[in-house]
């Protein structure tokens, strides 16, 4: 369905990644795992193009190109097809929920505004959100906003959804809300690339699992054999390094 190959990005003399392929199926949920500075977070926004790679090609369905020659009008084309969930929500702050959510149909996608408002509750409804459908961001909590941020991502009918570390804003007691949406998308069917440090969203509901560090991907396989028989040696530090930091917070 989505497929990159050798992707290569820089920032100055950094080289942030070093040639990475990546693939994505209907009906994955694929969690992205690594330390601060592996490329995670780069590699998610050079697949949706908010981020311009240096290097590297890109397969959705049936179009298929060198990912530094995709044309705006085809960048507009391809993310129609993926939702994306930012860490900090990024919601309009002078809008209500509903508008929020609302807003993409509208502008991009040109639906009208009584359709709009059908879908936006309905989304809301999904996050468990309507009762705060007219309430400005301000006025939500962190989790709450995050969940309006997933119907917003949800309301376009994505082919897949790109989550960029979506609990790490949160406080501990917040995140479990947002992480309980998820776990019903992924039950649902959703495709759902997901970069996290959260390693029980990736143990139980992730079926395939990914672990950068250094610009590259070092391992991966499905999340039963990636936790308990991991084979290179970066990994089992990482594991092992997370597990300590969980024991630690307890």
């Amino acid at each position: 369905m989505l497929e990159v190959k050798n992707i290569y990005k820089s920032f100055g003399e950094n080289q942030v990644l070093k040639g990475v392929n990546f693939s994505v199926e209907k009906g994955d949920v694929i969690a992205v795992l690594g330390s601060s500075g592996s490329g995670k977070t780069t590699l998610l926004k050079c697949i949706s193009f908010l981020e311009p790679a240096d290097k590297g090609e890109i397969t959705f369905d049936d179009f298929h190109k060198d990912i530094t020659k995709v044309t705006k009008k085809e960048i507009r084309q391809l993310r129609m097809k993926m939702g994306f969930v930012f860490q900090n929500f990024n919601l309009f702050r002078n809008m209500t929920a509903l508008e929020n959510v609302e807003e993409g149909l509208i502008r991009a996608r040109k639906v009208p505004a009584a359709e709009a408002e059908k879908i936006a509750f309905e989304m809301l409804e999904k996050v468990g959100m309507t009762e705060r459908a007219y309430h400005y961001p301000d006025l939500l909590s962190g989790g709450q906003q995050q969940r309006v941020a997933i119907a917003r991502a949800l309301a376009i009918n994505p082919e897949v959804i790109l989550f960029d570390e979506p609990t790490s804003a949160l406080d501990p007691e917040l995140t479990g809300e947002v992480l309980d949406v998820m776990r019903k998308l992924a039950m649902d069917g959703a495709t759902m690339v997901v970069v996290t440090h959260e390693m029980e969203f990736a143990r139980k509901v992730a079926d395939w699992v990914v672990f950068m560090a250094d610009g590259v991907i070092v391992e991966e396989a499905p999340s039963e054999e990636f936790f308990t028989h991991p084979k290179h040696e970066r990994t089992i530090q990482f594991l092992r390094k997370t597990q300590e930091m969980a024991e630690e917070n307890e």
